[in-house]
C-alpha cells in the first residue's frame, strides 16, 4: 500500500530538523533540466506564467538561480520537514517518531511539479512549480506532460511484489491527474471528508486538506496494510459513512468543527 500527497506552496527551510539518514529524489535530472527552463524567465514572467505578486516572482527567481547538485543536507532538506501548510499540519511530522518516519519512507508519496515523486527523506531545494502551471519545457506544453507516464511507472516499481496493490489518494486534483491511471497497476482509493455545514454535509477545503494530511499520519503510525481497516479512522470527529461511500471512495463526515 502506497500514500501520495500534494505538496505545499509554503515552506519551512528554517527550523531544526531531526537527525535522519537522507535519500536522493528518482528524477533529479529531471528536475534539473526543468530548472534550466525556469531560469530563462524574468521575474516579470513567472509573476505572469504562476499568477503570483511580483515580491514572490522575485523570491522565486532567485530560487531558481541557486539551485545546485549535488543536495546535501547543507544545502536542501528531507521533503516531509520541508512542507508546510494544511495538508503538512494535520500530518503533523514532529509528532512522528523515528520508526514511523521510516515506515513513511516506504509508503508515502509526495508529488511535485519540480520533483515528480518525493519519498519523505529526498533531499529536496526551495522552489515553486504547482503541477499546473502551463509552463512549456522542449516538446511538451504542461507538467502533465513533461511527467507523462514516469510517475506511474515509478509508483510500480514501489508496489512491486505486493499481491494486491493499492495505491491511497490523498492529493488535489491538480497533482492526482498528473499519474497516469491506465499505466498504474493497483487499485485507487480516494478518500473523501466533509464537515456539516448550513444543514448539509460537504467538502470545505481547508478541513478537507488538514484530514488527508491526518489520516497519512493516522496509517503511518497504525502501519494500516488493509483497505478495509481504513474505514477505522476516526481522528478530529471524522466517522466513517458506510451509506455515503463506494468500495473505492469511502466517505468521512464530521459534524463539529
Amino acid at each position: 500500500m502506497l500514500l501520495v500527497l500534494s505538496p505545499a506552496k509554503s515552506l519551512d527551510f528554517e527550523s531544526p530538523v531531526p537527525e535522519q539518514a537522507f535519500t536522493q529524489p528518482d528524477f533529479l535530472n529531471r528536475s534539473e533540466q526543468l530548472i534550466k527552463t525556469l531560469r530563462q524567465l524574468s521575474p516579470e514572467d513567472l509573476s505572469e506564467l504562476m499568477h503570483i505578486s511580483p515580491k514572490l516572482a522575485e523570491l522565486n527567481f532567485e530560487r531558481n538561480l541557486n539551485w545546485q547538485t549535488p543536495f546535501t543536507p547543507d544545502n536542501a532538506r528531507p521533503a516531509i520537514y520541508a512542507f508546510t501548510g494544511d495538508v503538512y499540519t494535520g500530518l503533523d511530522v514532529q509528532s512522528l517518531n523515528d520508526a514511523d518516519i521510516q515506515y513513511a519512507q516506504d509508503h508515502l508519496c509526495i508529488l511535485s511539479g519540480l520533483y515528480g515523486l518525493l519519498r519523505p527523506l529526498d533531499l529536496m531545494q526551495a522552489y515553486r512549480l504547482e503541477m499546473g502551471t502551463s509552463l512549456k519545457h522542449k516538446n511538451n506544453n504542461s507538467l502533465y506532460e513533461y511527467w507523462g507516464s514516469s510517475l506511474a511507472e515509478k509508483l510500480n516499481e514501489r508496489l512491486a511484489g505486493s499481491q494486491d496493490p493499492v495505491l491511497i489518494n490523498l492529493a488535489s486534483n491538480e497533482y492526482f491527474k498528473a499519474i497516469n491511471k491506465k499505466k498504474l497497476k493497483a487499485r485507487i482509493i480516494s478518500p473523501v471528508f466533509k464537515d456539516y455545514k448550513n444543514g448539509q454535509y460537504k467538502i470545505i477545503s481547508f478541513f478537507a486538506k488538514k484530514a488527508r494530511g491526518m489520516m497519512a499520519a493516522w496509517v503511518i503510525r497504525n502501519r494500516i496494510e488493509d483497505v478495509q481497516q481504513l474505514n477505522g479512522f476516526d481522528v478530529a470527529g471524522y466517522q466513517y459513512s458506510a451509506s455515503d461511500s463506494t468500495e473505492d471512495k469511502p466517505v468521512f463526515l464530521r459534524r463539529q468543527v
